[in-house]
């Protein structure tokens, strides 16, 4: 038989006679595999392995080859192509012929005649074959089914030396040995040789197995050495430490009660096997206890001069807070036995509310411990979990108690308007247990599981917003307001404190820098927008980082008086400006006076009116407070036409329109209300009001003129703003004492009960 087949060349694997093989391709991996597959034409073609790996050429073949057919070829989902092909038996290459990327060959069959001796030898490779598959493990019975049907030699070594787990090259030997005899002697030792290593593997994991034996033993005799020991007295590593600890308990200051848990739970781990997870979490549990500052308590200063001196030194005014530390330690001092306060700051961010805390701490000489509630929304956070857990810790209290290291220390808990509520529990209610005086004598955390003693605590809690702190915690708090910053307050901060420590910090001296204090007042008008100081101090730390820089630039500068032109110079245009007055007296616009977080300013009203069916038009960006404001004004001025002199067909013909300048900026209260009724009077009478003028209060539809708050604030932007007289509350008059004395002198004020005051001050004089 001389026939001429496609060569199909395979680099990885051998193909034998009697077997069939599955193999998965792409055009990317194999290009040359594809396409020799899709030019098989009726299913034939010869299987043959390059004598080098990637040599492929006419002389990189053997003489021997393996007739193989293509019975099944599929794509599969990934890209890929599935083809099947079977081995059918060896032949000899006659001859290669080169067509384009391919090869051709033609063949000739190899007849391997049948003889006694290969009967001998199948019997003697079958049973070699039952040996091999009875001691090697990952041999399954599989390769038994494939011998059925099987009588002769040859075939029967292609079968095993198809399973058998040799190498490529081992294989390829296979093909190109034509005996049978000579393939059965290479099985037979390659049998052997893979039962030898077999039988080494089992030897090690033997090896293995009585060393794991022999630790169990060790353990158990370790175990018989240290009870021993514990007899005759000695000990090992863990005794020392369990003595060690022992001794440490016995020192503490603790209840008897906590002291026998600790021991309890000494004991158990005393017990505990080394080897146990457990024993990680007992000895972390002792550790916690045996360093909590059950009852160390630092000694409180005694001397409220010195108290107040430190407190003064470190912060500019915020004299409640300090008269309110002063009056719990002079009744500790009298008494001896006083509950701390439950402080409770709350102010606009930047006014010094921490910082104030910890200059208490300092003041008190106790130490200090901080944690921060914002954004906590598990309870387990504040009185910690349960030992059951894995991975569990006391709360953040319990956690700065330790960190403290004493059980009277100033413990800040700062944002707690920030605390969420969730799924996980409310830590707001778990607060309580902390803060209420009545309960924190007896504070239990999950994790400790003992009472500890909180009421020599000082616990100062701050808040940016009272309204948004849990109400169940409010009834428990001492609020005290700090209110932001006036710009007088600012000067004073940045002259005694902001501007040395920024000197001292960027190596520099009065000698070399000095601002004017006008300059400083420039930065915090229109560089600066906040209630407290931050960024002011921010600012001059730019300051002086710029000049410190041109002194090593420029040697020949050696002072810098620092003015408006020079801050412009080097930070830049203004950043804000304040509300300023018209230039001339006009009809329809009155100065209102305006809070804000950063502080005060003048807010003026416009109003103006227009043929129309008497409507309402309000713009300006005005809340629902501000706009029930102008209805009611209005309503007040249509019921006491008369008292005002004015046309009530003006009211009925024309629509009125009241606008507050700066529409982007959202504005409500119920204090612009004696304002906007000033303003639709002058619109109505049609007569100018005083530039200079200001005012300030809530009116109701009677008239009256109700208090207002933020009055300090207020004032201080009129002043700024230039203004000479205002008017205010009656019930305000109180707070005059608050304004500096520099501002009050500038100023007329005239205090008010009924609106009719107002109106007299104003348009009386002038319609007579």
């Amino acid at each position: 038989m001389d026939n001429k087949l496609l060569v199909l060349i395979i680099n990885d694997m051998v193909i034998f006679p009697n077997n069939e093989v599955r193999i998965e391709y792409d055009n990317t991996y194999d290009r040359q595999m594809g396409e020799a597959v899709d030019k098989i034409g009726d299913n034939l073609m010869l299987i043959m392995n390059p004598i080098e790996k990637g040599n492929i050429s006419v002389t990189s073949f053997s003489k021997y080859a393996v007739l193989g057919r293509l019975k099944l070829k599929m794509n599969i989902p990934n890209g890929k192509t599935r083809i099947i092909i079977e081995g059918i038996k060896r032949v000899e290459v006659s001859s290669f012929v080169e067509e384009g990327n391919f090869f051709k060959a033609s063949f000739q069959e190899i007849i391997i005649p049948n003889s006694e001796e290969n009967n001998d030898y199948f019997a003697v490779l079958m049973k070699s074959l039952e040996n091999y598959i009875n001691k090697v493990p990952y041999m399954g019975n599989a390769i038994m089914s494939q011998l059925n049907g099987i009588h002769n030699l040859s075939d029967l070594c292609d079968v095993i030396a198809s399973f058998l787990p040799i190498s490529y090259e081992d294989k390829k030997k296979y093909i190109n040995t034509i005996d049978p005899i000579s393939r059965t002697k290479y099985l037979i030792e390659d049998m052997k040789r893979d039962l030898k290593l077999v039988e080494f593997e089992q030897k090690i994991e033997k090896e293995v197995e009585k060393e794991l034996n022999d630790a169990q033993k060790e353990y158990f005799l370790r175990e018989k050495i240290r009870l021993m020991q514990k007899e005759l007295g000695e000990g090992n590593s863990k005794d020392n430490e369990i003595e060690r600890l022992s001794k440490e308990i016995a020192k503490l200051k603790c209840s008897q009660k906590t002291k026998e848990k600790i021991k309890r739970e000494l004991d158990y781990y005393e017990g505990l096997n080394s080897s146990s997870p457990e024993i990680g979490m007992v000895r972390e549990y002792l550790d916690w206890m045996i360093h909590l500052p059950w009852n160390n308590i630092t000694k409180d200063t005694a001397d409220l001069n010195k108290v107040k001196n430190i407190l003064d030194s470190s912060h500019y005014a915020l004299e409640e807070v300090k008269t309110r530390i002063l009056e719990y330690l002079a009744v500790k001092q009298n008494t001896n036995n006083l509950r701390s306060p439950i402080l409770c700051l709350v102010g606009p961010p930047g006014v010094g509310k921490t910082s104030l805390a910890l200059s208490i701490a300092k003041s008190l000489n106790r130490k200090s411990a901080k944690i921060s509630v914002g954004g906590i929304n598990d309870e387990a956070e504040i009185v910690g979990h349960r030992r059951t857990y894995i991975g569990a810790n006391p709360g953040r209290i319990i956690q700065g108690i330790r960190k403290a290291g004493t059980s009277n220390p100033v413990f800040i808990i700062d944002e707690i308007d920030k605390m969420t509520k969730d799924i996980k529990g409310d830590p707001a209610s778990s607060l309580l247990e902390v803060l209420d005086p009545e309960q924190n004598s007896k504070f239990s955390d999950h994790y400790i599981e003992e009472e500890f003693d909180l009421s020599k605590v000082m616990f100062i809690a701050t808040a940016n917003y009272e309204e948004q702190i849990p109400y169940e915690l409010r009834d428990r708090l001492e609020i005290i307001h700090i209110s932001s910053y006036t710009e007088y307050e600012k000067l004073d901060i940045a002259k005694k404190h902001l501007i040395p420590k920024q000197l001292e910090e960027h190596g520099l001296t009065s000698l070399q820098v000095q601002i004017e204090e006008q300059s400083i007042l420039t930065l915090i008008r229109h560089y600066t927008k906040e209630a407290g100081v931050r960024e002011l101090e921010r600012m001059i730390a730019t300051l002086f980082r710029k000049i410190v820089k041109e002194i090593l630039l420029d040697e020949n500068v050696t002072f810098y008086n620092i003015d408006d032109a020079m801050i412009e110079e080097l930070l830049g245009k203004k950043k804000y400006f304040y509300m300023e007055t018209s230039d001339d007296n006009e009809i329809g616009v009155v100065n209102g006076m305006a809070y804000t977080a950063f502080g005060g300013d003048i807010l003026p009203m416009e109003a103006t009116l227009f043929k129309g069916k008497g409507e309402l038009v309000l713009t300006g960006s005005l809340g629902e407070v501000m706009q029930e404001s102008c209805h009611i004004a209005l309503n007040y001025i249509k019921s006491n036409v008369d008292h005002f002199n004015i046309d009530s067909k003006i009211l009925d013909k024309n629509d009125i329109h009241i606008h507050v300048p700066e529409g982007a900026v959202s504005k409500d209260g119920p204090s612009a209300g004696i304002a906007i009724t000033t303003t639709l009077i002058s619109l109505l009478k049609k007569v100018k009001v005083d530039k200079t003028t200001a005012m300030t209060g809530e009116i109701t539809l009677r008239g009256r003129v109700l208090a207002i708050g933020g009055l300090k604030e207020k004032i201080i932007g009129a002043h700024r703003a230039g203004m000479k007289n205002i008017f205010l509350p009656i019930e305000n008059e109180k707070d005059l004492d608050e304004i500096p004395e520099e501002v009050k002198k500038d100023i007329s004020f005239h205090f008010v009960k009924n609106y009719n005051e107002i109106y007299k001050a104003i348009f009386k004089e002038k319609e007579e």
